[in-house]
């Protein structure tokens, strides 16, 4: 059996933060709002895997109500939801997603994010794709007030 989940985040930047994506700390005047570390990415792939398996999203899992994840390492918390993967059956056949950001840069970061992610999730770095945009100076990400991330994963059916 295959699932495919998609997911979607938000953070805006703010002062006094570290601009965390994909877990790696990307150096930047601001850094991203939220209750956690605020990892975009990270936090679109796991409502991606969490959508895959039909478990609601990373709120439902990890509430911002909850102090136990305040400034929490995402990578963690993905780590978490792939855990409710593999315990259902699943292995990962691939992920494709998307950084939407004017700045900054994320090219340099991304082979760096893949590794990481990857190994996480316990994959191959060739089933884990992520790709970066502008948007063209167009909107909130364009205007530089955050960064957005999409993502789309396909789970695999482990055969025993």
């Amino acid at each position: 059996m295959i699932r495919v989940g998609q997911g979607f985040d938000v953070h805006a930047f703010a002062d006094d933060r570290l601009c965390v994506i994909g877990g790696v700390t990307i150096p930047h005047e601001k850094g991203l709002l939220g209750h956690s570390d605020a990892d975009v990415l990270l936090h679109a792939i796991s409502d991606a895997i969490l959508g895959a398996l039909g478990q609601g999203d990373i709120g439902k899992h990890f509430p911002d109500t909850d102090a136990a994840y305040k400034n929490a390492d995402s990578m963690v918390l993905l780590a978490r939801v792939w855990a409710l993967a593999k315990q259902a059956g699943y292995k990962l056949g691939n992920l494709d997603a998307t950084i939407i950001a004017q700045r900054p840069k994320m090219a340099p970061h991304i082979p760096e994010m893949c590794r990481k992610i990857a190994e996480t999730l316990e994959a191959d770095p060739a089933q884990v794709n992520i790709k970066a945009t502008t948007s063209e100076r167009l909107g909130f990400t364009g205007r530089e007030e955050g960064i957005a991330a999409m993502a789309v994963v396909c789970l695999q059916q482990i055969m025993l």
